[in-house]
């Protein structure tokens, strides 16, 4: 297909940093005085590199008469064409390239891409007879030609790599811009909805319309849960992570247990058994711990069964303070175990889904950011017991 710029292949040709020493050895090989590397199509042959001994007057960039040149001949038959005295060779001496460009010695090996792209030809010429019978010297520019010609192939795949590197990137940010923003717009409407509920708590009566009421303040929770997990994922994702403001805390269990009761008004069908014996004095962001319990709740309630408790356990271990969830039901399959702090995981087809699959995640990063863990095991005999541990400084009272 004709082209008319060739920018790109002169700056191809010209990062490759062997092509100059490949020219001087072309030269050094053949005893000839002028090499080049030239971009060859259908419609142009354009200089790209450039080694003249003999003032032929071609830099990189210049352009030659394509039907001129014998190397629009190669470009149809791909093949070298080698003659080392043109005046005495029997197809060559009444050849128009040779007179044209009084020329006794020339050899030009093609260069062909791996997808047997043709893109030029790796060229010597003289205007006196040069000897070129000895096999090697065809041999040794063949290599050199498919040394250009991996070069070029190595540029594509990396440039290639490289935007697609850049457009996954920019799609990302814009994703994760998107869930910012929108995670900040619907705290708005959201905060209107849990002050109408809250002011009609106090003015419905009726059995249904509590019934309603109830509903709505579920969904709000449900909603405001969703909400946090996104800006904390694109927090977590835009920034440096997600922000903890570690401090001493004393009522750390009272707030593990509110956690609880908030889920178990959500989520009235589910049932739970707990033990909270948590010491005081304890080193860490109360609201992420929260956060976290939050998550593991809810993911518990989604994906356990609801004919078994679920089994909430904190203490302090050591120098650690450890949160452990059970929940029976289908164990998580091996093949998503891996996945499963992932953003945006889900479960397999067939079982119940809410959220955006951000719970985990964010509750995974909440871990990291306490300089703790997050872990997972899950079977039929046991159960899905997830395990979270941090570090703890302890205010012993």
């Amino acid at each position: 297909m004709p082209q008319t710029d060739f920018s790109s292949d002169l700056q191809a040709i010209g990062s490759i940093d062997a092509v100059p020493v490949i020219l001087s050895m072309v030269k050094h090989i053949t005893g000839m005085r002028f090499a080049a590397v030239a971009r060859v199509t259908e419609s142009k042959w354009i200089a790209c590199a450039v080694d003249d001994s003999i003032d032929f007057g071609l830099l990189p960039g210049g352009e030659l008469v394509l039907e001129s040149t014998i190397c629009h001949e190669i470009r149809q038959h791909h093949q070298p064409v080698i003659f080392g005295h043109a005046s005495q060779h029997p197809l060559f001496s009444t050849h128009h390239t040779p007179k044209t460009y009084g020329l006794e010695s020339y050899i030009s090996i093609p260069i062909i891409k791996a997808d047997g792209e043709f893109f030029g030809t790796l060229c010597a010429i003289d205007s006196v007879p040069a000897n070129l019978d000895d096999s090697a010297i065809e041999k040794t520019l063949t290599l050199f030609a498919q040394l250009i010609a991996m070069s070029l192939d190595t540029q594509g795949h990396l440039h290639a790599t490289k935007t697609a590197l850049a457009d996954a990137n920019e799609m990302g940010r814009l994703r994760e811009q998107f869930i910012a923003v929108l995670g900040h717009d619907l705290r708005t409407p959201l905060s209107a909805i849990r002050m109408s509920a809250d002011l009609l708590d106090s003015k419905v009566e009726d059995k249904r319309s509590r019934t309603l009421l109830s509903a709505i303040r579920t969904s709000s929770v449900r909603m405001g849960v969703l909400i946090e997990n996104i800006l904390d994922f694109a927090r977590g994702r835009l920034g440096s992570g997600i922000p903890v403001q570690r401090k001493l805390v004393d009522d750390l269990q009272q707030t593990l247990r509110q956690t609880l009761e908030e889920i178990q008004v959500a989520y009235p069908q589910a049932k739970f058994i707990d033990s909270l014996e948590v010491p005081a004095g304890v080193y860490c962001d109360p609201l992420r711990i929260s956060q976290l319990l939050s998550n593991l709740l809810g993911n518990a309630v989604t994906h356990g069964s609801t004919a078994e408790p679920i089994v909430l356990k904190a203490f302090a271990e050591g120098d650690e303070i450890v949160i452990s969830l059970t929940n029976q039901g289908t164990p998580i399959p091996p093949a998503l175990m891996p996945l499963l702090f992932e953003p945006f995981s889900r479960s397999e087809a067939g079982q119940r889904h809410e959220g955006l699959g951000l719970g985990l995640y964010i509750a995974g990063q909440i871990a990291n950011a306490h300089n703790g863990t997050l872990s997972v095991t899950s079977d039929r005999e046991t159960g899905t017991c997830f395990v979270a541990r941090f570090p703890a400084r302890f205010k012993w009272v």
